[in-house]
């Protein structure tokens, strides 16, 4: 966590759990008890439903990550199964990825691009180079 708000970022983990087993959560976990991050209590699945993640059948929400610019813009996101874990040091790659193309206009970001990397022109002459 303390990466990402170096960086700027805020993260907020959403379920469609009550706020109250948010806290049975905290009280009771370890692990969950050492989320620095907000809960986002999502009972009614409007913002799970807004965001493409619920499965109707269950009443669940697939794990996903959105990254979102401070003028509300959708930079990146993905979707997992339930049982598939995520990758924060990816996460965190391609949210300095966004930060940079933003403060780098007509630049773009290649493959495994990380701070301090080469970066590309956007243009026609790299079409079918990449």
């Amino acid at each position: 966590y303390s990466k990402f708000k170096k960086e700027g970022a805020e993260i907020i983990s959403v379920s469609t759990d009550t706020v109250f087993v948010h806290k049975a959560w905290h009280d009771n976990s370890q692990t969950i008890r050492k989320i620095k991050f907000p809960m986002l209590a999502d009972p009614s699945r409007r913002i799970c439903q807004a965001y493409g993640t619920l499965i109707e059948e269950s009443g669940l929400s697939l794990r996903a990550t959105f990254l979102i610019d401070p003028a509300g813009t959708v930079k990146a996101f993905e979707f997992h199964d339930n049982a598939i874990g995520r990758n924060t040091d990816e996460i965190l790659r391609k949210l300095q990825a966004a930060k940079y193309v933003a403060a780098n206009k007509g630049m773009v970001c290649p493959i495994n691009w990380k701070p301090g990397d080469k970066s590309l022109k956007a243009g026609l002459d790299l079409v079918g180079k990449i």
